[in-house]
C-alpha cells in the first residue's frame, strides 16, 4: 500500500467540517471518498472536485481548469475541475466546495441508477 504524501493529509485535514474522507490509491493519485461516494482526487499535489451542469459555473467563473490525462496520444479532459487555492488555506471554504462536488457525484450516481438496462 503506498504512503500518504504530506499534500493528500493537508487536504484530508482542511476537509474535516465537511465530514469523514475515505482516501484510496488510484491511477497514480488518489480518489476522494464521502460516504462510499467518489467526488475529488489528487493529482500531484493538486486537488480536483468532481463538476456537472449543477456546479460548473462556480468553476468555470474562477478559471479552474479540469483534470486532464493522456490516452493513446490524446488528451482526455474530464469532469473533475481544480479546487480553488482559499479551499485549501480555509476548511470552511473547502466544505462548501467539497459539498458542491459531492452533489454533483449524487447527481451522478442517480442519473447512472435511473438508467435501465435493456435486456440483450
Amino acid at each position: 500500500m503506498a504512503v500518504r504524501n504530506e499534500f493528500v493529509d493537508h487536504v484530508v485535514e482542511t476537509l474535516r467540517l465537511f465530514g469523514a474522507v475515505t482516501v484510496r490509491r488510484m491511477f497514480g493519485g488518489w480518489g476522494l471518498y464521502h460516504e462510499g461516494v467518489f467526488f475529488a482526487l489528487i493529482a500531484g499535489d493538486l486537488l480536483y472536485l468532481k463538476a456537472d451542469d449543477g456546479n460548473a459555473r462556480e468553476f468555470e467563473k474562477l478559471e479552474l481548469e479540469p483534470f486532464e490525462f493522456e490516452k493513446g496520444g490524446e488528451t482526455i479532459a474530464t469532469s473533475y475541475r481544480r479546487a480553488p487555492d482559499e479551499a485549501l488555506e480555509d476548511p470552511r471554504v473547502m466544505a462548501r466546495w467539497a459539498k458542491s462536488a459531492y452533489g454533483a457525484a449524487l447527481r451522478k450516481q442517480a442519473r447512472k441508477k435511473g438508467v435501465k438496462k435493456r435486456p440483450v
